[in-house]
């Protein structure tokens, strides 16, 4: 039998007890009346007697907490299935209105009247999220740099000065501490299944949420506060890929029969897909994420021969999550075999890291479990990625005899199109997409409006053009020495500037597959320094076309005067070498990240000197960012600074110390 069969709890025995017996063992009925005025507010002094207190340093005793909140959970839950949706709206619509997502918390009184596990635990996570978001709006009333963790919001000054200290301990002990229910995390992390939340406590939580709206209009009052709401996260634009029905159908049978899924997570894998096919896609995505988690653990946790780890952590110990499954080494310093089990390792590792730690990538499951994403616009794209991420897990982990699955013509272009990812969103990545975007920029250049040449050529003053004669004859020793290592396809020996320093020959080295996976610590603070430099260069070709484009309007206008017109004139001069040297940089640059894991082969000396170099090539981009600006339009002195910029590049090349050099 299947591990996937065998597994009927991802709760730990102690967690399991918190959070599925713990608050049912008191069974008296309590009196909603007493923590429900008759003007609908709710009685915090009430609720909070409910928390009890170590007798030894006074902090919460979270056991005993739940066990007297049981009861008072299951009355504000009667009291939820009591009333009409109209009498709750009257009731309650008001008092969610601080959290920004008042909608959200309306549609949770109609998942309470339902029977439905699986939206129970939706509605809690949508619930923990957006309420995790509300209130850190409340903490920047008096804080500055908001708590990412939710723990460490919950236990903050901040909120205890607006709330009260004993109103917060009440919501810990639902949320944010690993000793208490610790509702969000279970449910994210995915370690419970449907069946294991009772729906009261999602049914407290919204009673609590009500009664937190209540404080904080009052504490507004009296200090004439107003509460602003930080805006929503939009994601990086992604390609769309076509999920249509016939695929989500064959991925309702996979999930009956793929190892990946648990059988007691199976509701949940049903839920998201049929969220999928009613465009709820945020809710899909929620849906999926644990459920990817979960099945990942159990890959990990059997490739790394830690069944235990399987279950939940006991609070003083680390959950098994996404971070560590992902990471290279597990916490003993031995080799993590996960990505090794994976068919195509690179391409689930690197989708995984792209969707959901690089900072530039979207953080899918961060922005959303801490409510930093509109629900409503949640775009199909990124659901469609996550799916189709799903599904080809689904087959991977099949038995045998769904040969024929796999081999579909539905699925396999979705298994071709999984097999050849690469990572969009790892600092090389971007670094690529930085290289193109300024190349294409500097392409430009030769379209933009002109004076005739004759005036540039005839004016008096301008020397330049001799100066610029050798410039150009320095690029053309250096395009020699490099062309050894440039695909021979992509340049001609009779006219090597142009030929050479093309968008063509970029393209091609962007195009050469280079790993990004636990990329070590040199590779990544070379191309830190190597994306300041392309990032200055795309701002020398902005500023260079703007300056253009506005002197040439006002020489048509006759509006320059006479030392304007002169430096007008530099500059078109200027722009002559100028378009070569950025170009140069950025074959240069280019050239080194194909080779860029063949720095970890110096030596610490040579490290640190190449390194040097790099910093000396962005020091150069800063100062003709500084000296194209249209406020200093000092077009002699970047001659000057390219000369000294070109002589210490040819030389760098000519002791072949380059990361090119050290790959032939």
């Amino acid at each position: 039998m299947a591990l996937s069969d065998s597994v009927t709890t991802c709760l730990s025995p102690p967690v399991h007890y918190v959070i599925c017996k713990l608050g049912f063992e008191k069974t008296d009925t309590y009196d909603i009346n007493n923590i429900l005025s008759e003007k609908g507010e709710v009685c915090w002094q009430a609720v909070t007697e409910h928390v009890c207190y170590l007798k030894s340093d006074q902090s919460v005793d979270y056991i005993e907490s739940i066990r007297s909140l049981g009861p008072v959970c299951e009355s504000v839950n009667l009291h939820f299935k009591s009333l009409t949706k109209e009498q709750f709206i009257i009731q309650y619509a008001l008092w969610f209105r601080w959290t920004n997502c008042s909608e959200l918390f309306l549609e949770l009184f109609d998942v309470l009247q339902c029977t439905q596990t699986t939206e129970v635990a939706l509605g809690l996570m949508k619930l923990t999220s957006c309420l995790e978001r509300a209130l850190g709006d409340v903490y920047l009333l008096i804080g500055k740099d908001c708590p990412f963790l939710l723990r460490d919001l919950l236990a903050s000054e901040q909120l205890a000065v607006v709330f009260g200290q004993a109103v917060m301990n009440v919501l810990r002990v639902f949320i944010g501490s690993p000793y208490g229910l610790n509702l969000r995390n279970v449910l994210w992390h995915g370690f419970t299944s449907p069946q294991e939340i009772p729906a009261k406590y999602c049914a407290m939580l919204l009673f609590l949420t009500a009664g937190l709206g209540q404080l904080l209009q009052t504490y507004l009052l009296q200090t004439k506060c107003i509460l602003v709401h930080r805006p929503y996260v939009n994601f990086v634009s992604l390609e769309e890929l076509d999920l249509n029905h016939e695929m989500l159908s064959i991925a309702e049978e996979l999930v009956k029969l793929s190892s990946f899924v648990l059988k007691t997570m199976l509701p949940f894998w049903m839920a998201a897909l049929t969220a999928f096919k009613q465009s709820r896609y945020a809710d899909c995505v929620i849906l999926l994420l644990p459920q990817l988690e979960v099945g990942l653990r159990l890959l990990f946790t059997t490739t790394n021969k830690c069944p235990n780890r399987l279950l939940t952590a006991e609070p003083s110990t680390l959950y098994t999550t996404f971070d560590e499954m992902l990471a290279k080494h597990l916490d003993n310093e031995e080799v993590n075999q996960l990505p090794a089990v994976l068919e195509e390792p690179t391409m689930a590792s690197e989708f995984l890291w792209d969707f959901l730690n690089h900072q530039e990538g979207p953080r899918i499951r961060d922005r959303l479990s801490h409510g930093e994403i509109d629900l409503e616009a949640f775009p199909r794209e990124v659901a469609n990625q996550i799916v189709a991420f799903a599904i080809t897990l689904l087959c991977r982990f099949s038995d045998e005899d769904m040969f024929a699955f796999k081999e579909h013509m539905v699925i396999k272009p979705l298994m071709n199109c999984a097999s050849c990812y690469r990572s969009r969103f790892h600092p090389i990545s971007r670094l690529k997409k930085q290289v193109l975007e300024c190349m294409k920029s500097i392409h430009l250049w030769p379209e933009l409006p002109t004076v005739p040449e004759e005036h540039v050529e005839t004016t008096k003053g301008l020397e330049g053009n001799a100066e610029g004669s050798t410039l150009i004859l320095m690029i053309s020793e250096i395009i020699s020495q490099l062309q050894q290592y440039m695909p021979q396809n992509c340049y001609s020996s009779d006219d090597p500037i142009n030929s050479v320093l093309t968008e063509r020959l970029l393209i091609a080295l962007c195009d050469t597959y280079i790993c990004t996976l636990y990329s070590p610590r040199p590779v990544l603070e070379i191309v830190v320094v190597l994306r300041k430099i392309s990032t200055q260069c795309h701002q020398v070709s902005e500023q260079v076309i703007a300056s253009t484009e506005l002197r040439y309007r006002q020489w048509m206008n006759k509006t320059l005067r006479s030392r304007q017109r002169h430096n007008y004139l530099r500059m078109l001069n200027s722009i002559k070498f100028l378009s070569p040297v950025l170009r140069l940089i950025l074959v240069l640059m280019t050239l080194e990240l194909v080779s860029i894991h063949l720095v970890c082969k110096k030596n610490p000396f040579d490290y640190q000197q190449y390194l040097k170099f790099l910093k000396s090539v962005l020091q150069y981009t800063e100062n003709l960012v500084t000296y194209t600006s249209s406020e200093k339009n000092k077009w002699d002195e970047t001659m000057e600074l390219t000369n000294k910029a070109l002589i210490k590049i040819r030389e760098i090349c000519d002791r072949k110390v380059m990361l090119m050099q050290l790959a032939t």
